[in-house]
């Protein structure tokens, strides 16, 4: 490690533009899908999604780089763990939006929401832009597409009597 680069000046594998590009697109992505939920839902939004897509492309590029960085030293890296700990950290957020409410539990579509934002800033940071949008958009498709359709038949469905 040289100390000398305090300022971040620090040479990375991939260029500071490329770097720059996919948590930029990492965001776009997570926004995309966070939009739709904070159209519907106003609890984890906007902002929650684009945070933890970026983060989980921080995380997946930072740990390539580190790979990288101690490719052909003694001691061994591996990346997959990295992103296997960002998935399970974005998989405690996502946990957190679940809660029970008398018979019914609320939150699910918003943790599972979260956890993909989080595999879509992985598909980015990893250069997968194309799966990245494609993902994005189909959950943005199935999350609006599958709102209206459930709000329908719910709504046109008689009242059930209660036992």
């Amino acid at each position: 490690m040289d100390v000398g680069n305090e300022f971040g000046l620090v040479a990375t594998y991939l260029p500071q533009h490329i770097i720059a590009i996919r948590l930029f697109m990492a965001a776009i992505f997570g926004a995309m899908i966070g939009f739709e939920r904070e159209l519907n839902t106003g609890g984890a939004g906007l902002r929650t999604h684009i945070l933890i897509s970026v983060a989980g492309a921080l995380f997946t590029i930072l740990a390539f780089e580190i790979f990288h960085t101690l490719e052909g030293s003694e001691t061994p890296a591996d990346p997959i763990r990295a992103v296997e700990a960002v998935t399970a950290g974005i998989a405690f957020l996502g946990a957190g939006a679940i809660f029970r409410s008398g018979g019914s539990v609320q939150g699910l579509t918003t943790g599972a929401g979260m956890w993909l934002a989080g595999a879509v800033g992985i598909a980015t940071a990893l250069g997968y832009y194309v799966v990245a949008f494609g993902v994005a958009l189909f959950a943005v498709l199935v999350l609006a597409t599958l709102r209206v359709l459930a709000h329908g038949v719910i709504s046109s469905e008689p009242d059930k009597p209660k036992k």
